[in-house]
């Protein structure tokens, strides 16, 4: 699961980014709300943690532009007013849920968890690196409008590597996804199939996606 934290206070920014890791999922910050509706807008991330106010653009403006854009996945929002008008505003404008400032860990996590136990239907289903297009929910995937058939591995990992598109991911990392906690580290099936998924998506295109990175592991960026 990757998140996108865009809060304007360093510790608290850092505290919910650190905690989140600690838990195993991608998290990246940015602290200005402009910059943080940008991301939002254009990388693959699964929910979105918000705070209200945010030098340059508020953050009730990024959510009404994000919601106003089509934008589908979860919005937990970062809030110091604990009054009822202003919870019922940020929910109509298009919060899934959001915590009081200031606010224990125990308490976000548990309403990461639970946004994040959604059903995927209501967030977008389609991902994007340059030409490469995965549809979600048929599982099919096409470059360049071709559909290439890909086999149950090969398309998780696939998945994968674009949802974290410009991210290095570790064979470790992928080992963990694809195949379960339990697998063998010491085999070489993830290098097998990246192997297979060059010669399926980058070997009839000049512009390769997929890269290795010597000694960590691969990424797949436009």
């Amino acid at each position: 699961m990757r998140i996108l934290v865009i809060e304007d206070d360093p510790t608290v920014g850092q505290y919910v980014k650190r905690g989140l890791e600690e838990h195993r999922w991608a998290v990246d910050l940015t602290t200005d709300g402009e910059e943080g509706e940008r991301r939002a807008s254009s990388e693959a991330y699964d929910l979105i943690v918000l705070d209200m106010r945010l030098p340059g653009k508020s953050g009730l403006d990024v959510l009404q532009s994000l919601r106003a854009k089509g934008f589908e996945r979860p919005v937990l929002v970062l809030t110091a007013q604990d009054a009822v008008d202003a919870k019922v505003t940020t929910l109509r404008a298009g919060a899934d849920d959001y915590v009081t400032k200031p606010f224990a860990f125990e308490e976000l996590l548990a309403r990461v968890e639970a946004l994040a136990r959604r059903p995927r239907s209501l967030a977008s289903l389609t991902l994007r690196v340059a030409d490469l297009e995965i549809d979600e929910a048929t599982r099919e995937v096409r470059r360049s409008g071709e559909l290439i058939e890909l086999t149950p591995k090969e398309y998780t990992v696939l998945e994968y590597l674009a949802r974290h598109s410009g991210r290095v991911m570790s064979r470790t990392l992928i080992t963990e996804y694809a195949w379960g906690y339990h697998f063998d580290p010491g085999t070489n099936i993830v290098d097998v199939v990246i192997n297979h998924l060059r010669k399926k998506i980058d070997a009839k295109h000049a512009r390769k996606l997929i890269t290795t990175v010597r000694g960590v592991g691969y990424v797949v960026k436009d």
